[in-house]
């Protein structure tokens, strides 16, 4: 039976041939920012995705499909899914452990364990799917596997033989040492967990990813989870649907038909799915219709909160309005959490980004013609380009439309906007305090005064504050300022003084001149 289910595993033409069947492990790749997830799928693949990452990081969930040779020599089919390691793409990890059978998690021999890496396993742990770690970079000078196990230990992730059950693999995914064990181990924990298909069925399973061509519409990247999908079939995500004319595997190859496991694209949908969605097939477009009727009749109705709403912010804080167009769904999700983690800094209380409109694909005309807020809105395109008639409206409307491809980027990039537009607060604080002695008599609106600091020290060309029974009764400038008849340029407290203001109001004895300095927060 195990023979028959290794064979059953295999993929040459795209499809087994029976039913209830051993179906390949869905695995995902998680763990912190430049740990090698990219790199170690780059060396299974014998591929050069890495290189061609913008920035070096993954920015968006793939799936791609590799077969390895078991123990016995027969090839086993294995479907991976890349997620991002950047922070702000968790819900796309999250996404991915949900819908994987199987999670690796890399971790650095020589950076050890970081805070992505430990968000990365609570995701794991909450999916409740079996996990390996891969410690990677272990062909680094400065790797340290044993410190890496400890680290893994205190943040309560227990390795076979160190405490725990958790299977681990030392490994270089730069040269390939250790690849092939953890390859071995994956389809061992596969066979464990007895996973299962019907390729009789039709497909389900989700969508993990969404992007607009501007030559080929709505495009889904799907994991088929059961079931097989032909071409002449209908697709249902909610409330969308797609004939699958088009069905793309993960090199971009057309193909006629895939079984479970398969990641695949299929192009034409009639507007955006939601990412994370299930999806089923079917061989009528009327059954594909009466599908889509009874989510839309048993579907729980929220109502939309109105991002779009500036008067429910509060009448003292500025509104910066974001107009945002990005590659995929998944780029829009990671840059709104972004944009809130922004907000949630406690010094920003007066200002807030809102997202007014959103989108996937190229900026259009009608994006920019929608920006009622003039140079206060901002223009955002993430990994997309503008059409040439945005580019025009935005240069006669003196809008500005600003481009990025890396999401960290960007995010200083908010964070300076936010700093440069959001409202000052001005804070006054005292800086000297002194007490007025003996007053001269005033020439125009000049006066000499002699007097002893108190508080602080006071400075020449200081505006001072003329405090009179604790009230101010008017403001002064110091023109000119003496300490023991010489001439200085501040006096310290505790120091006599004979200075020279300018000031309408007449300074007497007792009078206190408060020296002050305004500061914007």
């Amino acid at each position: 039976m195990e023979q028959n289910n290794k064979k059953q595993n295999t993929r040459p033409n795209g499809g087994s041939v029976g039913q209830v069947v051993a179906r390949p492990p869905v695995v995902v790749i998680m763990g912190h920012i430049d740990h090698g997830k990219s790199t170690l799928l780059d060396y299974i693949r014998k591929t050069a995705i890495t290189e061609n990452e913008v920035g070096g990081i993954t920015q968006r969930l793939s799936a791609y499909e590799v077969v390895h040779q078991d123990e016995n020599k027969q090839d086993r089919a294995i479907t991976f899914l890349d997620t991002p390691g950047h922070e702000a793409f968790s819900k796309m990890r999250e996404r991915g452990a949900e819908i994987a059978d199987i999670a690796i998690l890399v971790v650095s021999a020589s950076e050890g364990v970081k805070p992505q890496t430990v968000e990365a396993w609570k995701t794991i742990v909450e999916s409740g799917i079996p996990c390996i770690v891969a410690i990677n970079k272990i062909d680094k000078a400065d790797a340290n596997v044993e410190k890496t196990k400890t680290e893994l230990a205190e943040n309560e992730i227990y390795l076979e033989n160190y405490g725990g059950k958790i299977p681990f693999v030392e490994i270089s995914a730069k040269v390939g040492t250790g690849v092939n064990d953890l390859l071995s181990i994956i389809l061992i924990l596969a066979e464990m967990e007895n996973l299962t298909g019907d390729n009789t069925l039709p497909a389900s399973g989700f969508v993990i990813e969404v992007n607009l061509d501007s030559r080929r519409g709505i495009m889904a990247t799907l994991v088929i989870k059961n079931g097989s999908i032909k071409k002449g079939m209908t697709v249902v995500v909610e409330d969308t649907m797609c004939s699958t004319r088009i069905i793309e595997n993960f090199l971009g190859k057309t193909i006629d038909e895939a079984t479970f496991s398969s990641p695949i694209r299929v192009v034409g949908f009639d507007k955006m799915p939601r990412v994370g969605a299930q999806f089923k097939t079917f061989q009528k477009k009327g059954d594909a219709v009466e599908e889509i009727e009874n989510w839309k009749n048993f579907k729980i109705k929220i109502p939309a909160r109105n991002a779009g709403s500036i008067a429910d912010a509060g009448e003292n804080k500025k509104i910066i309005p974001i107009i945002l167009k990005a590659d995929v769904s998944g780029s829009l999700e990671a840059i709104e959490k972004e944009i809130a983690k922004i907000q949630n800094k406690g010094e920003i209380q007066n200002a807030e980004f809102k997202i007014v409109s959103k989108g996937i694909g190229p900026i259009s005309e009608s994006d920019i013609k929608g920006v009622s807020c003039g140079a206060d809105a901002l223009v955002i395109g993430f990994n997309v380009k503008a059409d040439s008639s945005a580019m025009e409206i935005a240069e006669k409307r003196g809008i500005t439309i600003s481009f990025f491809e890396i999401i960290y980027k960007m995010t200083e990039w908010l964070e300076t906007q936010m700093e440069e537009r959001r409202p000052k607060i001005e804070t006054t604080e005292v800086v000297g305090r002194a007490k007025i002695i003996r007053a001269f008599s005033r020439t125009k609106e000049r006066q000499i005064v002699g007097g002893k600091v108190v508080e602080g020290q006071m400075g020449l060309g200081s505006t001072v504050k003329i405090m009179r029974r604790e009230f101010e009764i008017g403001r002064a400038k110091i023109i000119n300022l003496e300490k023991n008849k010489i001439k200085t340029s501040t006096v310290e407290e505790g120091s006599e003084f004979g200075m020279m203001i300018e000031s309408i109001i007449e300074v007497v004895a007792g009078d206190i001149l408060e020296s002050f300095s305004i500061t914007q927060k």
